[in-house]
Order: structure tokens, then C-alpha cells, then sequence
């Protein structure tokens, strides 16, 4: 894995109740470059914060304990659990985000983020399917960390979750109504009070193509898969 060097954030506090740890939060910065995030993720005037940073060169900054509730989430919402901050690990990746120019995530900055997220995972019981986006938890509000970032890579190296035959010809009719649709992603993890932002999000991770918010043929039969 490439090096972590220490670059702390006075910004963070104690998690709540046994301090249990079983969610995976994967961010994009959203700013010019790692400098501007770095400062804004250690001015305790921005009361925001992460566990960790990866730079575009895969350089790794640790700014918050494991054992330490760090700010990113934010108001989230992932399998009914509502204080995302307090139960998960939240690591930021360079990126101008759609804001400042999206761009790809390099070679480089994934392979650091597969082997930070293995030692985290060796650490903490996150299941695959608690290895989710900022978009994933915040539909309403955020899109990172993006179509562009590589879902299937990640899973392929053994971190989250990522459905068998994505890849296949999609059939001409829709496996069910929209309705059941938007109840399976409700049962997945995601919140429902925007159906077009959870339906957006989740083609952002599954369908990136497209990230449109429509419940098309393709999108359902995505959503069929799952738990497939």
C-alpha cells in the first residue's frame, strides 16, 4: 500500500454508544486539488473532516482515528441508520468533482484506495453492501464520488459490492413495475423521499452511462440484480 503520512484534523469527536464501525463511506473532494481540500478538511471553521485523503498520486493522508467519529456524511441515511458519522470510516479522494472539471480517478489513487480499504475492512466488520458512496447515503444532496469512479474495479478486489451479469444484453421488457423498483433499492439500503435523486444515485454507481433518475427497462433490470 502507499504511504500514509500524518496530516490531523482537530476536526472529529467520540462515536456514540460501543463505537461499533460497519459502514464505508468513498468521497470525492469537489475542490481545485488536495491542497485546498486539506486545509478546508483541517479548519475547525468548516466543521468537516474524514478519516483519511488520497491524493491523485496515491498518497495517503490520515487526518482522523479509526476509533474517532470524523464529520463527512453529513444528514445520510444508509439501511435505516441515520447517524452515518457515527458508525462508519470516511475517506476522501482527490477530485475536482463536477463542479471543477470531473475527472477519472487514476490508476494510482484506486490501487492505494483497494489497499487502505482491505486494512480497514481487516479491521472493522463492514459488510460488502455497507460499502457505499456520499451519493448513496445523500442523494438529495451530493453525487460523489460519481459515474466515473470504478464500483466494479473496487468489489473486484474485494471490497463492496458490485452484481453478477451487469454486463449482459438487457431484455426488452422490465422485470417488474417501477413501484417494486423503488422498493428494492428502499430494501438495498437507500432512502425514498426523492425517488428521482435515489433512482440518479443509484445509476451513478450501477448504470454510470446514464445517471438520468428514470426507471427505464435497463435501470429495473439493474435494480433486479441486486441480490442476484
Amino acid at each position: 500500500m502507499t504511504g500514509i503520512v500524518p496530516s490531523p484534523s482537530p476536526n472529529h469527536g467520540p462515536r456514540p454508544g460501543d463505537g461499533r464501525v460497519d459502514i464505508l463511506v468513498v468521497h470525492y473532494t469537489g475542490m481545485r486539488d488536495a491542497a485546498a481540500a486539506l486545509d478546508r478538511l483541517r479548519d475547525p471553521a468548516s466543521e468537516v473532516s474524514a478519516h483519511y485523503l488520497i491524493e491523485r498520486s496515491g498518497l495517503i493522508h490520515r487526518m482522523v482515528a479509526e476509533d474517532r467519529r470524523a464529520w463527512h456524511a453529513g444528514r445520510g441515511w444508509w439501511q435505516g441508520e441515520r447517524d452515518v458519522n457515527g458508525r462508519s470510516i470516511g475517506i476522501e479522494l482527490e477530485n475536482p468533482g463536477h463542479e471543477w472539471g470531473y475527472l477519472p480517478f487514476p490508476d494510482q489513487q484506486m490501487e492505494a484506495l483497494a489497499g487502505l480499504a482491505r486494512a480497514i475492512l481487516a479491521r472493522h466488520p463492514i459488510p460488502p453492501d455497507r460499502v457505499v458512496g456520499h451519493s448513496d447515503i445523500a442523494p438529495r444532496r451530493k453525487a460523489d464520488p460519481g459515474e466515473l469512479f470504478d464500483w466494479r474495479r473496487l468489489a473486484r478486489a474485494g471490497i463492496g459490492f458490485w452484481p453478477d451479469g451487469l454486463e449482459a444484453p438487457v431484455p426488452d421488457a422490465a422485470p417488474f413495475p417501477a413501484g417494486e423498483g423503488l422498493a428494492r433499492l428502499g430494501a438495498f439500503g437507500y432512502e425514498l423521499d426523492d425517488p428521482a435523486a435515489t433512482v440518479t444515485a443509484f445509476q451513478r454507481r450501477f448504470r454510470p452511462a446514464r445517471p438520468d433518475g428514470h426507471l427505464d427497462v435497463e435501470t429495473l433490470w439493474r435494480i433486479a440484480r441486486l441480490r442476484g
